[in-house]
């Protein structure tokens, strides 16, 4: 009888852990609060698949983020789309580091690039820019994939209201599993790092088709970025975005169910006024259509540490996320602790070498001291 285990968020790390358990034989049962998958922070972000150039500060999430790339294009190839012109540029006078230490920290890296002179935007006040081959994640492809993909195993509209522990099993609504997966990026369970809630604000535009990616890095910057239709983009600001940081995630969710037009229009202000610095025709290029309004789930810290971290206490484990290619990692991860319960333990045995060791001296007449 195959292994029973129960997954709970349908984001993109719930929705790829079931599709790759599904494969693997286990028996599987994802729940989903929303009417829909991929309906929290999931499918309401930029849409970018890194590379990792976002990162210059946290060496494990290029890593990670370099690795899953290519391991995402392969799995689920049709439902991103490459950017005909995606440029990373260093402001001369607002980013933590020159172009040259960037430079190096993605050499190091080993993740591909080239510099650049120019793009096909009018940008000022940049020290140096590199372009490199990133994605558009298609959302709306990537939910309309795994709802029926996942259609015989997926449960909708359905809150957790009680897990029961005990040793040989778990309990979730009164249903019996060997195994739990909390995927809810710390809305759920106990989190794994320490971490604050953010509820985002990112901001709509659009403008004519083709135009490029443009990512400000490193430091309280900013970012326009294409969405799945040619024609939108988003525009996020590290300092601008944020609506506050919070300890638990309900106090995150109160601030993000109370936006108001005003804070909007504040916010909207601020971060034209921002890319302006480097973008001076913005206002002249990209007219304002609406609002996203998201949470996200952050560790402590100053390094911009974005890494998949997996953690279990008992026969749950729990998935703090980090950028969507990373997804590999947390199901890799969790299938080895899984592994790990089947096995045996090893049992203590006497070493064979000294009578291996004789029996080759012998065979070749070696004469010893």
């Amino acid at each position: 009888m195959s292994q029973r285990i129960a997954i709970i968020g349908g984001g993109w790390y719930g929705c790829h852990i079931a599709s790759s358990m599904m494969a693997l034989g286990f028996t599987v049962r994802l729940y989903e609060q929303n009417e829909r998958l991929l309906h929290e922070a999931s499918g309401n972000n930029q849409f970018r698949l890194h590379l990792g150039f976002h990162y210059p500060r946290h060496s494990g999430t290029r890593i990670q983020s370099r690795d899953g790339f290519s391991r995402f294009i392969e799995r689920y190839g049709d439902l991103s789309k490459p950017i005909p012109e995606n440029i990373y540029a260093v402001p001369k006078d607002t980013s933590l580091i020159d172009f040259d230490t960037y430079k190096l920290i993605m050499t190091a890296t080993g993740i591909p690039y080239r510099s650049v002179d120019r793009c096909s935007l009018s940008l000022t006040n940049i020290d140096g820019m590199i372009r490199a081959e990133e994605r558009v994640i298609l959302i709306d492809k990537a939910r309309h994939y795994f709802q029926r993909h996942l259609r015989h195993v997926v449960s909708m509209s359905v809150q957790i209201k009680s897990i029961e522990r005990f040793s040989k099993y778990i309990l979730v609504n009164g249903e019996r599993f060997d195994y739990v997966i909390d995927a809810t990026w710390g809305h759920f369970g106990r989190n794994i790092v320490s971490t604050y809630y953010e509820p985002t604000l990112l901001l709509y535009f659009e403008a004519a088709a083709g135009l490029p990616a443009v990512t400000f890095v490193d430091g309280p910057l900013y970012s326009i970025y294409p969405t799945e239709v040619e024609t939108i983009y988003t525009l996020s600001s590290v300092p601008h975005t944020p609506l506050g940081r919070f300890s638990t995630s309900e106090e995150a969710r109160s601030v993000r169910d109370c936006v108001n037009s005003q804070q909007i229009e504040a916010k909207r202000s601020l971060m034209i006024q921002q890319a302006q610095e480097n973008v001076p025709e913005f206002l002249d290029i990209y007219k304002f259509i609406g609002p996203q309004i998201s949470i996200k789930t952050k560790p402590i810290g100053n390094s911009d540490d974005r890494s998949c971290y997996v953690g279990r206490d008992g026969r749950v484990f729990t998935v703090m996320s980090g950028k969507i290619d990373t997804i590999f990692f947390a199901t890799e991860r969790i299938l080895s602790m899984i592994e790990a319960d089947q096995d045996e333990s090893a049992a203590d045995v006497p070493s064979s070498l000294p009578a291996s060791i004789r029996a080759k001296v012998e065979s070749i007449g070696l004469k010893l001291d």
